[in-house]
């Protein structure tokens, strides 16, 4: 039997008007890019969150559905992804976006896209190109809903819907523009913004009060509208019943459950982009002691004026056998090797994964090695849970991670990866014995803790040494409990208490009785009476902040500045104390001063600065950034009057039981729609009072909070 076509209840459209069917073919417009009207089946009902329902009588009817409402809900921001995507971006929108398209250009992302569709298979071809139909389809049926510069962008077509997801997961993930500026890539430097990250848990029946496997999903990413903007849905059509989120332009739901299972993600590093040294010789390049003449092309971009004229811009790729000439170290090419280049169906088997049947099936979706990044975890309803460090990992047969790590020399074969490991040779835990998997952007030793995996065969691949203290307190919060509630996960997804400060504190304060000043003593005493939160009323994280901050390290992210070093086997305890308390002491002083210069005390509540604050709202609201070591991540933009906007963390988050029907609580921090609409700010009430709505999955519960209709 063919997964997406399954049997089920069958096209769930309701009766209407004196009990007759009604059904509306919405013809494409002269944009689009199918040859001819193609005749769909679905509605979209939408909730009073404005969050899509998308009911079709077929699969590729599903996938049309879902390209209107993410056309409907983010326009805009659709058509400016797939115009990076597509590499022109500056042609429709002006020379702002120039760079963007300069790195698309360089690794011929838009060149691939033809080809990657055509490596689909038929059936999942068809859902792509129906996708892009659905969102045609809305672009012409309401032209007055997008700018002139977006339509410039349309019609958009099945290779656009690839291309953009290579340009996401190659290209933001894997291989962003930005590692080229620091070579060799190196983790997030102090002063820099928090790390795109997630919380993810499985818990199985042994671990669960309800004897029932629940999943806790809650991926970290920027606000702003762009790459990171999440968008919520529910997908039905016979045999299928999806819920959960995506990022805008993706097809397929990545953080999804329904009534079999639950699957979420986190970002891992999986070294899928080396950066090679290149020998330059008299026609080319050295390799293996021979030249090489380079490869050479051109890609002419365009790059809209004011007046509505182009300048062209000529870009000029050299490639090796290793990839593209994407900079230069000591006078040398550099060339970039990105994994994945060879596996275009990371869409399909996303959508596999989500359609499992059972766990043999789902084995049977990761075991296509697609999908090049992401951490994957999974419960069902049978009982079995299972973390994976998923990606392309490249096979490297000599050397350390520190190695591959740097910038490799590029003249000779051996260091050049041809290869990844197996779906059986990545780290993974299926069913451990605690009942429990978890990763917080952690390496996956301590997915099952205790440890059950042995870092020693990856030393060339996965780093076995990453302090991580939101994962440590993301399994101290899990040992708190012998059988673990819907309730108690729902705490644990707001918890925002502060490992750092549970790690520092006794020294700090110690430093300062034994050899501080008034001031630092009274600092001292505020942080000892701080409830080590970061909630919105808590008085004494804002100095923290300030202090840990200008002390630089350690944070949650690194083992420097820490007295006692971290040991994989003791996550608990280690890393933990101030190599330099006296350095300490001396920020504690700094940031008691600022506090007093820009607060008025020592002990300001967080909410006096740090706000929801967007589109009219302004809250109050509890999270604190990662690198305090606290779950609930919610960062801040840099201080305006006074105030600092949350702007980073939380995004999508949703508890799931596997219970008979699924229980699940979700939330959308920054709405389900662009700015400007209702939807962008319903939820930040919700947020602010830290607080999660019902999932509607069922037909009946999402027309008692029905809001609109589109038949289709």
């Amino acid at each position: 039997m063919n997964l997406l076509d399954g049997p089920g209840a069958g096209w769930p459209l309701r009766p209407r008007v004196g009990g007759a069917l009604l059904v509306v073919a919405c013809l494409l417009s002269a944009a689009s890019a199918s040859s001819a009207p193609v005749r769909r089946g679905g509605e979209v009902l939408w909730d009073r969150y404005g969050v899509p329902h998308v009911y079709a009588r077929s699969t590729p009817d599903l996938f049309y559905g879902f390209g209107w409402a993410q056309m409907k809900s983010h326009g805009e921001l659709l058509l400016t992804l797939y115009a990076e995507g597509r590499g022109r971006a500056a042609e429709y929108f002006g020379r702002d976006e120039l760079q963007s398209d300069r790195w698309m250009a360089i690794n011929d992302v838009a060149g691939r896209a033809q080809t990657w569709l055509e490596a689909q298979t038929p059936e999942f071809r068809a859902d792509l190109e129906a996708f892009a139909d659905g969102m045609n389809a809305y672009a012409g049926a309401h032209p007055e809903a997008l700018s002139d510069a977006s339509r410039r962008v349309l019609p958009v077509s099945g290779a656009d819907v690839v291309g953009y997801a290579e340009r996401l997961f190659q290209y933001v993930y894997i291989a962003p523009q930005s590692l080229v500026e620091h070579l060799p890539p190196n983790s997030t430097p102090p002063g820099t913004a928090e790390p795109p990250g997630s919380n993810g848990w499985a818990i199985a029946p042994s671990r669960s009060a309800s004897g029932k496997t629940m999943v806790l999903m809650n991926p970290h990413l920027p606000w702003g509208p762009g790459w990171s903007t999440y968008y919520e849905a529910q997908l039905s059509a016979p045999g299928i019943d999806l819920y959960g989120a995506t990022q805008v332009g993706l097809p397929v739901l990545r953080f999804v459950f329904n009534d079999q299972l639950a699957i979420t993600n986190t970002v891992d590093k999986t070294g899928g982009v080396t950066f090679y040294k290149i020998v330059p010789a008299t026609g080319g390049y050295m390799f293996d002691r021979e030249v090489r003449p380079f490869g050479e092309r051109e890609v002419k971009l365009k790059a809209r004026r004011a007046d509505g004229g182009f300048d062209i811009e000529t870009v000029r790729v050299r490639s090796t056998v290793h990839g593209p000439v994407v900079g230069e170290r000591d006078g040398a090419p550099i060339a970039m090797r990105v994994a994945g280049l060879d596996r275009p169906r990371a869409l399909e088997q996303t959508w596999k994964m989500a359609t499992a049947r059972s766990f043999a099936d789902y084995q049977a979706a990761l075991a296509m090695m697609q999908v090049p990044t992401f951490n994957i975890l999974y419960g069902d309803r049978d009982g079995h849970i299972e973390y994976l460090f998923n990606g392309l990992v490249p096979r490297h047969s000599f050397g350390d991670l520190a190695y591959w790590s740097g910038v490799v020399p590029g003249d000779r074969s051996q260091s050049l990866w041809t290869s990844y490991l197996r779906y059986d040779e990545l780290p993974k835990a299926i069913d451990p014995p605690g009942g429990v998997v978890q990763n917080s952007n952690d390496p996956p030793w301590n997915a099952a803790f205790p440890a059950t995996l042995d870092p020693l065969p990856y030393r060339a691949n996965i780093a076995a040494d990453v302090v991580s203290l939101r994962m440590a307190r993301g399994i101290r919060m899990l040992a708190e409990h012998d059988k673990i509630t819907f309730d108690d996960l729902l705490a644990a997804r707001w918890s925002t208490r502060s490992e750092l400060a549970d790690r520092l504190l006794p020294d700090l304060e110690a430093a300062a009785n034994a050899y501080g000043d008034d001031l630092a003593k009274q600092a001292a005493a505020v942080l000892r009476r701080w409830d080590r939160t970061c909630d919105a009323d808590s008085r004494g994280s804002l100095l923290f902040l300030a202090w840990s901050d200008r002390l630089g390290r350690p944070d949650g992210y690194t083992e420097s500045g820490f007295g006692t070093p971290y040991s994989l086997t003791h996550p608990l305890t280690t890393p933990a104390g101030l190599a330099d308390p006296h350095a300490a002491l001396a920020a504690l002083d700094a940031a008691a001063r600022g506090m007093l210069a820009s607060q008025g005390a020592l002990d300001s509540p967080w909410s006096k600065v740090m706000r929801l604050r967007w589109s009219g709202v302004d809250l109050p609201v509890s999270g604190g950034p990662g690198r305090l070591g606290v779950f609930n991540v919610i960062d801040y933009a840099p201080a305006k009057d006074g105030v600092r906007a949350a702007n980073f963390g939380s995004s999508f988050a949703a508890v799931v039981s596997l219970d008979s029907p699924t229980r699940a609580k979700v939330l959308m921090s920054y709405g389900d729609a662009a700015p400007g609409s209702p939807h962008a700010v319903d939820q930040a009430p919700l947020l602010s009072k830290e607080q999660m709505r019902d999932a509607w999955r069922t037909r009946s519960e999402v027309e008692a909070n029905l809001e609109s209709r589109d038949v289709f």
